[in-house]
């Protein structure tokens, strides 16, 4: 799928999906409702390793309290790989509500990797516990 292809689907389902993430267990954003503002796209790349299985790749940020991506969907695959790439000015813990869950511990500094793989096709939420932001929904697909 080509890039700007990529990007208004991805468009079209945060969208969809805002509704969704709103009903979270986790208490509203100190910053109010989503809006065009806070809500962005995760960057995401597929990348094929040899003929090892593509993974998921989605960059997160937090500086100053804005976290980037905020309520963003991106496909993934079962049984692939999922990668968060995390640069946080803060400590935290990134909660993610799969089956089996799991749970990083984000350290103040630049480019953390945690990788971790969906076992259920469904929809994946990854949150921000001590910010209380849901970063990006996963929609697993078998």
């Amino acid at each position: 799928m080509s890039e700007p292809i990529r990007q208004v689907a991805l468009t079209t389902v945060v969208l969809g999906v805002l509704v969704a993430v709103a009903a979270c267990q986790s208490p509203p954003s100190p910053q109010g409702p989503p809006s065009a503002a806070n809500s962005s796209s995760a960057a995401t790349s597929t990348t094929p390793t040899g003929s090892a299985a593509a993974e998921t790749v989605i960059d997160i940020s937090v500086a100053d309290g804005a976290v980037t991506p905020t309520n963003a969907t991106v496909q993934g695959a079962v049984g692939q790989p999922i990668v968060l790439v995390v640069s946080s000015d803060v400590v935290d813990s990134l909660h993610v509500h799969s089956v089996p869950e799991h749970v990083f511990d984000v350290e103040a500094r630049p480019d953390q990797r945690f990788e971790f793989t969906v076992r259920v096709p469904g929809r994946v939420d990854v949150e921000l516990h001590n910010l209380h932001r849901t970063v990006v929904t996963i929609e697993a697909t078998p």
